[in-house]
């Protein structure tokens, strides 16, 4: 009985930081085998970024902990001939390779997709750069790094996020860097699909400004259909919507329509507002908005954040609290979603992560093992999945061409 939906894929993983890492943490928690492939020694550079969890004199990053959970390590020199020719013969037996080093390093090294995928026809070869690597939709950005503030920034996000006199901000941290691994997770799936009907691989090609792009598609839509541009902090088409302050917090309110703004008209006691000629459209409404925003200021300086949110909500005007992390961790409807996983690391104890959101009813539990030390698995994949003797394997670990735990 498959008891989660990717058992049987097998991934390799040479990742580094977060959007790799997050891509293979989402096929690892589907089930999938994920062999992450990491420099010996020094590992992944997220094994060394704060904050920490310590006991006992162990110290562990917890980010690293929350974006490698379900993976097998293998400590593996891969800039060396030996070292090469073991990541190709794990590409024989993998299903999938997922790497975001660098452009051009592994064409470099001689193990790119076109260098490999003859001695395995059904591989599926996913990268994550900044700007792509398809050939055929190469721009001139192709050989740039990137970090994901470069492609939040670039994507426009940046220039809508914050206050008009105010610099541009950034959202959250990693967010270029976790969205794209989620497309990329997604567009291995695609591949899988295809795969299961054609009997071949192919190259998967996710670009974190593709990504975020995509993602601001409500700039695009109204560039490209009213030349707007767009300033932080007003939204010319929509009001009221943001952050409001009630007595004691603030409350998260959006009102996308005409409907949502007769409710709340309604539910504020003032009906008169619901259709005059200031208030008949979005549009108007946001043009009008020094006006109307004290009026819904006013109004909601009376109440308590969760007493107007119930008020708000049972009104039929969708609304929530704005949270900080104790409350998220309080909250009855987190822990009724099993959104908060507990996870048992072997040396620092129990740590609580993010679960993956998605729920599927046939296979509703996920996996729930920490992530591995460096190189604790490398014996495992030499031996048992590739084969190699005892000889050869010593030979390899004398050699610092592989390291383990």
């Amino acid at each position: 009985m498959i008891k989660r939906p990717l058992e049987g894929i097998r991934v390799i993983g040479l990742e580094q930081y977060m959007a790799g890492p997050y891509c293979t943490m989402l096929l690892a928690d589907a089930g999938a085998e994920v062999i992450k492939i990491e420099r010996p020694k020094i590992g992944d550079p997220r094994r060394s970024m704060p904050p920490f969890i310590e006991k006992d004199g162990v110290k562990k990053a917890a980010g690293f902990l929350g974006y490698n959970r379900n993976k097998k390590s293998l400590a593996l020199d891969v800039s060396t001939s030996e070292g090469q020719e073991i990541f190709k013969d794990l590409a024989k037996k993998a299903d999938v390779v997922v790497e975001n080093l660098r452009p051009g390093s592994m064409k470099k090294l001689g193990l790119s997709y076109e260098d490999l995928k003859a001695d395995n026809p059904q591989l599926i070869w996913a990268t994550i750069s900044g700007f792509g690597q398809l050939d055929g939709y190469l721009g001139p950005y192709a050989k740039r790094p990137t970090f994901d503030i470069v492609a939040e920034a670039m994507s426009g996000i940046m220039n809508l996020v914050g206050f008009k006199d105010k610099p541009p901000s950034w959202t959250i941290y990693g967010m270029a860097d976790v969205y794209s691994g989620l497309t990329t997770a997604y567009g291995i799936m695609q591949a899988l699909f295809m795969r299961a009907q054609t009997g071949e691989g192919q190259f998967v090609d996710s670009a974190m400004f593709d990504n975020m792009l995509s993602l601001n598609e409500a700039m695009i839509t109204s560039y490209a259909s009213a030349g707007q541009i767009g300033e932080r902090g007003i939204l010319k088409n929509v009001f009221p919507r943001g952050a409001y302050k009630t007595r004691n917090g603030y409350i998260a309110l959006n009102v996308p329509d005409n409907r949502i703004w007769t409710r709340l008209c309604e539910v504020m006691e003032r009906p008169e507002l619901a259709d005059t000629p200031e208030t008949r459209t979005g549009t108007e409404r946001a043009a009008n908005a020094d006006t109307l925003q004290p009026i819904i200021e006013e109004w909601l300086a009376n109440f308590d954040r969760d007493e107007v949110v119930d008020k708000l909500n049972s009104a039929g005007v969708p609304t929530g609290p704005v949270y900080n992390a104790e409350e998220v961790f309080s909250d009855k409807h987190v822990k009724a979603r099993g959104m908060l996983m507990p996870i048992r690391d072997k040396d620092v104890g129990d740590t609580v992560f993010a679960r993956t959101p998605i729920h599927l009813s046939k296979a509703p539990e996920l996996p729930k093992n920490s992530a591995p030390n460096l190189g604790e698995d490398t014996e495992y994949v030499l031996k048992e999945l590739l084969g190699y003797s005892s000889e050869k394997t010593e030979k390899l670990l004398s050699n610092s061409i592989v390291d383990k735990d």
